[in-house]
């Protein structure tokens, strides 16, 4: 069976099957590797995780920041004895090999591309493979955990998906991905973010940045600000009060001032309505109604922190 990516999983049926289970995705991510002797020392002094501080096996965030600290890429390591695997969204892996390239001077690394296939694996099911401790790479196959909450998240790599399929795993494409991307606050690269986006702004600095490592690309902003500013956006969810799903770049407003735009839109089973990320200003804060305004149409909304939890009663 061939998942081609945005056409399968769009179903309820899959999505509930993959909340309860597991759902994968083709071509969602992208997986390359850093080797050589200089590899661990070279990206310690690039990336903003501590990378010589983890230890083999262990999978965690961080960013490529471009030299004035803007985000250059988001990223997950998995942390070998003495290689580093990267993982981007697919449509950025070629861009990050390109830029960690522009600073490979008088050093002994090279980036290889991961050639197995990559799924991008979502749902509780302990029937796929695992890996407790962050990530381990055996007999062929790679298993990275991503995340634990709201929602599970994986990479699998060098796995079939009918392998997965035979497991319980169902086909969903880039609706259900986008709707459990916003509910657990995963921005994408180019999309949610891009080259004029703060790291301090995604809210993912606390697992992506190490401010006891000593110097990284970009870091005099990303510190500045955490000693002593602020920024003026937060990414935030939107869920909408009522049934219609409005485009990206939809126009949000908090007492009659435009605070932000729509990017990713979904609709969430979990919240039973629309969802959306989008960078808003912090004059809306969670908890806040707003207004969601499109082509002439217009609609009631509020706002949520991430990752969106859902309310009892």
């Amino acid at each position: 069976m061939t998942v081609r990516p945005g056409e399968a999983g769009n179903s309820r049926d899959g999505d509930s099957r993959a909340r309860t289970g597991a759902g994968f995705a083709t071509d969602m991510l992208g997986l390359f590797w850093a080797v050589g002797p200089d590899a661990i020392s070279f990206l310690q002094g690039i990336l903003s995780q501590d990378i010589e501080g983890l230890s083999p096996g262990q999978a965690a965030r961080s960013f490529l920041l471009q030299p004035r600290g803007k985000l250059d890429a988001l990223l997950w390591i998995l942390r070998d004895e003495d290689r580093v695997g990267l993982i981007t969204d697919a449509t950025h892996q070629d861009g990050a090999i390109a830029s960690l390239s522009r600073w490979r001077l008088r050093v002994d690394v090279e980036f290889h591309r991961d050639r197995r296939p990559v799924l991008d694996v979502w749902g509780p099911s302990d029937r796929l493979p695992g890996a407790p401790r962050g990530w381990r790479d055996e007999q062929g196959t790679l298993v990275a955990e991503l995340r634990a909450e709201p929602v599970r998240r994986r990479l699998i790599a060098g796995r079939d998906p009918q392998q997965l399929e035979q497991f319980g795993a169902v086909p969903i494409g880039r609706a259900a991905v986008d709707a459990f991307r916003v509910e657990a606050g995963e921005p994408r690269m180019g999309v949610d973010v891009d080259g004029r986006t703060i790291p301090q702004e995604t809210g993912l600095v606390p697992e992506a940045v190490s401010f006891t490592k000593g110097c990284f690309l970009g870091q005099e902003l990303v510190a500045r600000i955490d000693s002593r500013g602020r920024v003026n956006r937060h990414l935030r969810a939107i869920r909408m009060l009522g049934p219609d799903v409005p485009p990206p770049g939809a126009r949000v407003s908090h007492e009659a001032k435009v605070v932000g735009e729509l990017t990713t839109v979904a609709e969430s089973p979990v919240h039973q309505a629309p969802v959306a990320l989008a960078l808003i200003r912090r004059e809306a804060q969670p908890g806040n109604r707003v207004t969601v305004t499109w082509e002439g149409a217009r609609a009631e909304a509020e706002v949520h922190g991430l990752p969106m939890t859902v309310r009892s009663g």
